[in-house]
């Protein structure tokens, strides 16, 4: 795609040529809105950081160079000249003071500005306060260019939400090319990030520390909510045990699932709510008291051989594992006051993904069949951790239709609405594929 620019030079889509003057490429419409914005929010004590794919990725391939540069030193425009519809920021909500007034100067300054809200979501099981409205997406155009700021919210867990864009009836749809935004397709959840000051085209701006870590989770950050109003419904069909028993289970079985979680970080190893923990988020937002275990997912590709003396080392001794890598892997961990921790790992076929299952006294084996899945974040039990995106697919192949009423006598072998048998195992190859310990 080729740009015309005012003295009838061209630039082409991806570069910004040195032969250009400065005082030429500051007029180019990117790089102006971005000048702009960046002095508006200096100006109003708007901690904005930049999060825009492209230039970000830009930086971080140049990091070195840009790290090197201090403010109002003379620079070429190498990164905000780049071509593009928009530059995305983001805003952690908490810290902005004044949002009235900052519309009001970018007013005055040239912007249009548009503000998305929609419902808080968090909210959505309180009656009194279901429906609140909070600000989600701020687009301001200045010229052909727009400004895509992202508000980030805290969550519990220590991690940061963004909602989705979504446009209400009034909005115009032209105002500018929202299908291209990077952000608001779905609602995202990332780390906290720590932030760092550089300066970029002598512009001094805010930027992830860890770039590369920010780049990488965006793919990756789709977020599903916890069915809150679902849930409340649930409680108030099937009470809530409250008893003194239950009620430790739940510490217990929460503490576990947090261990569990660092624990696989420190690894860099994936996992998902899987089985009973997966049900008891989708159905009641919530550990299911009577399950008596944690129940984990991981992709067989994504095992590591020191998995095992790494829930050691961290206090959780190995209860049995069945199977091997090739083939029906499962790990079971012992946690404190009797609750277990079950890692199931998957197996991806052609149209569908399976976990085994092995009986111990007679070497028989089982699989588990689920439809193919992506995963998602969510928030449970104060965490980030993943599930699977098709919920409700995964949780029918386990529990079937009837998975809304609770069901306290469960047969591994039998009650699963997927499972299958899978052979038997070798009694040459016992010793290595079912050890109790």
């Amino acid at each position: 795609m080729i740009l015309e620019v005012e003295n009838n030079r061209f630039l082409k889509k991806g570069s910004c040529p040195r032969y250009m003057s400065q005082s030429l490429k500051e007029q180019l419409p990117h790089s102006r809105a971005v000048k702009k914005f960046i002095t508006l929010t200096s100006s109003q004590n708007v901690p904005v950081f930049l999060i825009d794919p492209l230039i970000l990725e830009l930086i971080n391939k140049n990091f070195e160079q840009v790290k090197n540069t201090s403010h109002g030193a003379a620079s070429e425009c190498n990164f905000f000249c780049v071509p593009r519809d928009f530059t995305t920021f983001a805003l952690q909500y908490h810290l902005w003071k004044n949002e009235e007034g900052w519309f009001r100067v970018a007013e005055n300054m040239g912007f249009q500005c548009l503000k998305i809200e929609s419902k808080d979501p968090r909210l959505d099981g309180i009656d009194s306060l279901s429906g609140t409205e909070i600000p989600l997406h701020y687009v301001c155009k200045l010229a052909t260019h727009a400004i895509h700021l992202v508000v980030f919210y805290e969550r519990s867990g220590n991690y940061l939400w963004h909602g989705p864009l979504r446009l209400k009836g009034h909005i115009d749809k032209k105002f500018v090319p929202f299908r291209k935004l990077q952000f608001g397709r779905y609602p995202g959840a990332f780390d906290r990030p720590e932030l760092q000051q550089i300066t970029v085209d002598g512009l001094e701006i805010l930027i992830p520390k860890d770039p590369t870590h920010f780049l990488e989770e965006m793919p990756h950050s789709r977020f599903i909510e916890c069915r809150y109003k679902e849930a409340r419904a649930f409680f108030q069909q099937y009470l809530e045990d409250s008893t003194v028993e239950a009620m430790a289970f739940r510490k217990s079985a929460k503490e576990l699932l947090q261990l569990a979680a660092k624990t696989l970080k420190e690894l860099g190893v994936r996992f998902w709510l899987s089985s009973g923990t997966c049900l008891g988020w989708y159905r009641q937002c919530s550990i299911i008291s009577y399950s008596k275990d944690v129940d984990i997912g991981i992709f067989i590709q994504d095992y590591k051989s020191n998995i095992i003396s790494a829930f050691q080392d961290a206090g959780l001794p190995l209860k049995h594992k069945f199977g091997k890598v090739e083939d029906s892997l499962e790990l079971s961990f012992q946690g404190k006051d009797d609750v277990k921790l079950d890692i199931f790992f998957f197996y991806e076929e052609t149209d569908h993904m399976w976990n085994g299952g092995t009986q111990a006294k007679t070497g028989k084996k089982f699989k588990y069949l689920f439809p193919k899945f992506a995963l998602c974040w969510t928030e449970f039990v104060d965490m980030k951790v993943r599930v699977p995106c098709e919920t409700i697919e995964y949780i029918e192949a386990n529990y079937g239709k009837t998975w809304k009423i609770p069901v306290k006598t469960w047969d591994w072998k039998r009650s699963p609405s997927n499972v299958q048998p899978n052979g038997v195992w070798p009694v040459s190859e016992w010793d290595e594929v079912i050890q109790l310990y």
